[in-house]
């Protein structure tokens, strides 16, 4: 279903002169504020974005254990991880259902306007870590056959790999890490004025060993976020990268320049990408050795999820943006830069219902991801999601007007 911008307020509401500028941008002429900065718009990406669809055998196998595992796991856990649970998974839904959709690879993605991209990260030092997903060595073993091809290109190597979940969810566009940073580079070079392009990492540290000879998922170290940080830079290069460093500059903190406001000019940042990490838990977690020698983000390529109050706080996760409207549309008029979902476990698809999308926008979280960017689901409902003005960024409602 389309949401057109009518249903948005822009805030504040006291007019200002506003000087605009022509920008080349996605190689047309755009008018825009001639002093936005890149925490003043607002972009749409996708969730789980390497992802190709499971085995439907695969689901078959696992739906029930999986509903008995986290039926377990959350009479083990306190209230306080309880209630972010629930607003970060606010439907219960079994995993086939919470995995229904399919993304292109990210030449498509990008070509259709999306610029944001969800990358989910294994360490494997070894290699040879995920070439025989637990999940397909028992089907196989109680004869089922013509199981969906995966990609092992890479597996057998040490480095990062790039999926979902080990043994579960692992058919991916790019096995590895350095694959999908590759592509990325590639579409970037042909189209060098593209708006800046947000990529969240997220820091897979956990697996679910509920099978014989599942995969040991290994904790993410100082050493193993050294070596991702080198990975970005050696791939897309210093000069497409736009870092804490290039944001906190000569104040003290990172939080302290974001609440300056000190971001860079839209106009500087075309043909780069920002990346943001989720160190670990699936947004759950605390604490990370991402920052442990890094207190400020110095010498970092990403900005890492954060709360207000850290000195490296700049990235909030905030993916509920029905519970979070208030706090979303305050913290993004502060300067911080706000991730958020027009869609949750593809629960919206299912019931038609954009009531979420509309939250998101409105909220003016700089980054939305959705699992349906455009028409056609699985449920066959109309629900899909674009930016209200329909192209790949729009000036932020919340902030753009007001710095």
């Amino acid at each position: 279903m389309l949401l057109t911008g009518s249903v948005f307020t822009v805030f504040p509401s006291v007019a200002q002169e506003v000087v605009t500028q022509t920008l080349t941008l996605e190689n047309n002429k755009v008018e825009v504020q001639k002093t936005l900065k890149i925490n003043q718009i607002q972009v749409l990406g996708t969730h789980n974005s390497y992802a190709k669809p499971v085995d439907p055998k695969v689901f078959e196998l696992v739906n029930p254990i999986f509903e008995k595992v986290m039926s377990q796991y959350k009479t083990v856990i306190s209230e306080e991880e309880q209630a972010k649970m629930k607003e970060f998974h606010p439907h219960q839904m079994p995993l086939s259902e919470m995995l229904a959709y399919n993304h292109p690879d990210f030449k498509a993605q990008l070509d259709a306007g999306l610029r944001s991209l969800e990358l989910d990260v294994y360490y494997d030092p070894t290699g040879n870590r995920f070439n025989s997903p637990a999940t397909y060595e028992i089907l196989k073993q109680k004869g089922v056959s013509k199981l969906a091809p995966f990609d092992t290109i890479g597996l057998d190597k040490p480095g990062f790999k790039l999926m979902h979940m080990a043994d579960i969810d692992f058919r991916t566009h790019y096995p590895t890490f350095e694959g999908g940073l590759k592509a990325l580079k590639t579409w970037s070079d042909k189209n060098p004025t593209h708006t800046p392009i947000f990529i969240m990492v997220e820091a897979k540290d956990k697996g679910f060993s509920i099978f014989p000879n599942s995969a040991e998922v290994l904790p993410f170290t100082e050493q193993a976020f050294d070596e991702l940080d080198a990975l970005v830079l050696k791939t897309l290069g210093k000069e497409k990268l736009i870092t804490p460093d290039d944001v906190r500059n000569n104040y003290s903190t990172l939080e302290a320049a974001v609440l300056a406001k000190n971001w860079p000019l839209l106009k500087d940042s075309l043909g780069k990408f920002v990346f943001m990490l989720l160190p670990s838990g699936g947004g759950l977690a605390a604490e990370s050795a991402y920052v442990k020698n890094h207190p400020v983000l110095e010498n970092r390529v990403m900005f890492v999820q954060s709360e207000p109050g850290q000195p490296f706080a700049s990235f909030l996760l905030r993916d509920n943006a029905i519970v979070r409207q208030d706090s979303i549309q305050d913290e993004v008029a502060k300067g911080y830069l706000v991730r958020t979902r027009s869609d949750i476990e593809t629960y919206e698809a299912k019931v038609n219902d954009n009531s979420r999308a509309e939250a998101a926008f409105s909220s003016g979280a700089q980054v939305i991801s959705t699992d349906f960017f455009k028409p056609g689901n699985s449920y066959n409902t109309d629900y899909w999601v674009q930016l209200p003005n329909k192209k790949p960024m729009r000036e932020n409602p919340i902030n753009s007007k007001n710095n």
